[in-house]
């Protein structure tokens, strides 16, 4: 793993679900970071994680109010930092429906703002995250975050003689986090009805610590415009259903608008360029500015089978209904029963 001790790094989106497991893995890890910049815009979401990792005890933390779209303060921001990690995102699928521009403004101009600061202030690695729905998007939120992927990985060309690198790590739905459907069924059970979208539905699965530790290792291994895909397992919504709640009744309410079945993190399109690693996959850049036969050499990357494609309802691995409720009770709530 990379050695962040002595570095200055600033996290956009920090006070989300992602920000705060990585956060806490950097302070546990390496707890001589010279500088861990809190980049948000909730001043009551910062007001409330200065609790959790208060300065006293963590005294390289620090925290700055500011949006992604503001360009000058971003600019701002990067003073003095070595390592972005971008988080910031609107990222709720109808509502990014409802209001495309404000989901533009923030996930696409947003990530130009990111890319130009981070070029100018001389950091030296760039790291943004995004999804499974930025995969032959369908909603305006996906579409968002494959123009944010698509700004990082060609950010590589226009740095010229600067010492950086960005690169974009991609997964599927994060267990637990803000917003997501495993909370959203705990406080339904109770209801006893548990809404289902649809009867075929499938999601990839990742806990918080995954999504860290993917980024953590595309800030070691990245040479440049990599998009790294971690190997994860799928669920069926029936059987997490079934997990939280055996005895409520399955309401099926239909898909919501921008939705997808299935969700699919890498295409069949997308595999000409796309090798596997041990634990990853990686898409490489159509045209690397680096040898293409030194990086494979050097991760013993593998080249995908023809026609590969990497999607939920096609997963080799699926959790089952038991999996799924010990994935609740270590991720999510320690305390939770059927």
């Amino acid at each position: 793993m990379i050695d962040l001790n002595g570095k200055s790094i600033l996290v956009t989106g920090g006070t989300g679900s992602f920000g705060k497991m990585f956060v806490k893995t950097v302070f546990e890890k390496f707890p001589n970071v010279k500088r861990l910049v809190i980049f948000s815009r909730d001043e009551l979401k910062q007001f409330e994680m200065q609790q959790q990792f208060p300065a006293s005890k963590y005294p390289a933390i620090r925290f700055f109010i500011g949006d992604v779209r503001d360009k000058d303060r971003v600019y701002r921001a990067f003073e003095g930092v070595d390592i972005v990690v971008h988080a910031a995102a609107l990222k709720q699928v109808p509502a990014a429906e409802y209001n495309p521009m404000e989901c533009i403004k923030t996930n696409v101009l947003g990530a130009e703002n990111i890319v130009n600061a981070a070029m100018d202030k001389g950091i030296k690695k760039v790291v943004a995250l995004s999804t499974d729905k930025a995969c032959a998007p369908i909603n305006l939120y996906g579409a968002t975050k494959l123009c944010s992927d698509k700004l990082f990985i060609a950010a590589n060309n226009m740095k010229g003689y600067r010492d950086i690198t960005f690169s974009v790590v991609r997964y599927g739905n994060v267990i637990g986090s803000r917003g997501s459907v495993v909370p959203f069924f705990l406080k339904k059970r109770d209801s006893g009805v548990l809404p289902i979208t649809h009867e075929q539905m499938t999601r990839f699965n990742i806990s918080l610590q995954g999504g860290v530790d993917l980024v953590m290792y595309a800030l070691e291994n990245a040479w440049g415009g990599e998009l790294f895909v971690p190997k994860i397992p799928s669920y069926r919504i029936l059987d997490l259903a079934e997990a939280i709640g055996p005895e409520c009744e399955k309401t099926v309410i239909g898909i919501r608008p921008g939705e997808k079945i299935h969700e699919e993190m890498i295409t069949v399109t997308d595999s000409l360029n796309t090798y596997e690693l041990d634990k990853y996959l990686v898409i490489v850049p159509a045209e690397p500015r680096w040898n293409l036969n030194d990086w494979k050499s050097k991760f013993n990357a593998k080249d995908v089978p023809e026609g590969f494609s990497y999607n939920s309802g096609d997963n080799d691995d699926f959790l089952t209904v038991e999996q799924i409720r010990q994935q609740i009770v270590e991720h999510v709530d320690p305390n939770f029963t059927v």
